[in-house]
């Protein structure tokens, strides 16, 4: 009996034991085909998707490719052409193209696909944000569908970075009205990812793009999920409704030590600063604009409002090679301020502000609406101002009247050439296109610019853009106030990420997003 008992003991265990391996075997299949998804919590809105007409946007690099691309050390390497040569004697680039390169609706990408995205982007009625990045291209010649030429009315060594805009499908724009046209809700692009589906205001769902010519991306779907409230995002990565993030400083605490969770300190060439509008009567005394600078205690401002994750500005090129530490910084003064101040002939009224002519030393100091960081930079710096007797009112707006503001929290920074936000931002030929957005106007700063911008040796320009850092900062467009590290939390279990001096707005993190892997 005992024998009988055993052996169907057996033959049960046995029988369990054959279930659980298949079960094993089942779930591991599933695990095989289960595909990797990736959800980003969006700081960003979209309402278009069309890298011709709009910069600063994270998800162009990944639907979008162009002729070039930056590396790890923001160096420019080939992307869609497989090289160019450059003639000094005609000023013409000649970029040789990748061959069997496809859009995403299967189409061929060619040379005729570069004509028309350079001049859409050049075309006055579409508006682009960055036109002004391609005004020497005189114009495009199609050599074959592989080839094409770009002839310059001058040298310009940044045109190669501003070659990696994403390019635009011909066959689906020609003849289109570019801004207003259903494609910039539903992009083709050569990227490594494609749109899947876009719920407005919510999420942008994007999957892999089997066909990518440098190889399918290990990630299967990436989710761009719209959270502008940074508080949520913070809490979202805590509790894993969200893989990736981009966090504010004062929400870092909430993170650090957190299991499953690792944070990425990126150094920027984002910075901020108080733009003052030269439209303004108050501006154009520039013992104004110096005393300002003076009062301004930045150390306080990457203190209080960064968290120390940031480092102090004095002036638009600090995180690249061309860097002049030799120019005016306009270190921390309360008593310089008021000198300076007292001596163009300003005097303290009854009420602890300063006064010139029946006029007070008054005026706005405006923010966006949704960035907690600018809007707490212009609380302190208007903390700072009444120190001296400057009165600065914060004033938060949705939106902003550029040519009539008084004073602005403004940024920008670029991590590649130099010439990229110098020229458009302070070179006077740009006020007509609005880039240079307060009409700053210096003859030796346009001067030195345009010639650093079409100097091709890099020993060359240096010089040019060092003098055009000393002579800015004698005429100060702005007060700068501080470059600002980006912070991103992930998952622990996201690998592939590597460390690059970020841009605007700390974009630029996913440069290598086709490289990561969810292990």
């Amino acid at each position: 009996m005992k024998r009988k008992i055993l052996s169907l003991f057996l033959s049960v265990a046995m029988v369990i034991v054959m279930l659980t391996g298949c079960g094993s075997t089942n779930d591991g299949a599933k695990e095989k085909t289960k595909e990797k998804t990736l959800t980003y919590g969006s700081a960003a809105d979209y309402t278009r998707i069309n890298p011709a007409l709009d910069e600063h946007a994270e998800i162009h690099k990944l639907i979008f490719t162009g002729l070039t691309k930056h590396n790890e050390k923001s160096e420019v390497v080939p992307d869609l052409s497989e090289s160019w040569e450059f003639d000094e004697s005609t000023n013409t680039y000649t970029f040789n193209l990748k061959k069997g390169v496809k859009w995403h609706d299967g189409k061929e990408f060619t040379a005729e696909d570069v004509k028309f995205t350079i001049e859409a982007i050049k075309d006055p009625k579409n508006s682009s944000e960055i036109a002004t990045n391609y005004e020497e291209i005189k114009d495009v010649e199609v050599v074959d569908n592989y080839t094409v030429k770009l002839h310059l009315t001058a040298p310009c060594v940044p045109i190669l970075d501003y070659l990696s805009v994403g390019m635009l499908p011909k066959h689906l724009l020609e003849g289109k009205d570019l801004n207003n046209d259903t494609f910039n809700q539903n992009p083709i692009g050569t990227g490594p990812y494609k749109l899947d589906k876009w719920e407005m205001g919510q999420y942008i769902a994007l999957k892999a793009n089997e066909d990518y010519y440098n190889g399918k991306p290990k990630i299967n779907n990436v989710v761009f999920k719209i959270l502008l409230d940074e508080k949520v995002r913070a809490m979202q990565l805590k509790s894993g409704e969200i893989d990736l993030a981009q966090l504010e400083p004062k929400d870092i605490k909430v993170l650090e030590g957190e299991k499953g969770l690792k944070l990425y300190k990126e150094k920027t060439a984002d910075y901020r600063g108080i733009m003052y509008n030269f439209r303004n009567d108050l501006f154009k005394d520039k013992a104004v604009i110096k005393a300002l600078n003076y009062a301004t205690n930045r150390q306080e401002i990457v203190d209080s409002v960064l968290d120390g994750m940031g480092k102090v500005a004095y002036g638009p090129l600090q995180m690249g090679p061309y860097n002049n530490e030799d120019v005016e910084k306009y270190e921390f003064n309360v008593e310089k301020a008021k000198q300076t101040l007292t001596e163009d002939g300003w005097k303290l009224g009854a009420d602890g502000i300063f006064e010139k002519n029946g006029k007070k030393l008054s005026f706005k100091l405006t923010c966006f609406e949704g960035d907690p960081v600018r809007i707490n930079m212009a609380e302190v710096a208007s903390h700072q101002f009444k120190q001296i007797g400057v009165e600065a009112k914060v004033d938060v707006q949705p939106e902003v009247d550029w040519p009539n503001l008084e004073a602005f929290l403004i940024g920008w920074g670029s991590p590649f050439d130099p010439d990229d936000h110098t020229y458009k931002v302070f070179h006077s030929s740009q006020i007509e296109t609005g880039m240079n957005l307060n009409a700053y106007s210096n003859p030796k700063v346009d001067e030195l610019i345009y010639k650093a911008r079409t100097t091709l040796k890099s020993e060359e320009r240096k010089p040019y853009y060092m003098q055009f850092q000393k002579e800015l900062a004698l005429d100060p467009p702005f007060t700068f106030l501080a470059y600002i590290d980006a912070v991103y939390g992930a998952k622990e279990n996201i690998v592939g990420i590597k460390d690059t001096v970020l841009g605007h707005h700390g974009v630029g993190f996913l440069w290598n997003i086709e490289e990561w892997d969810i292990q």
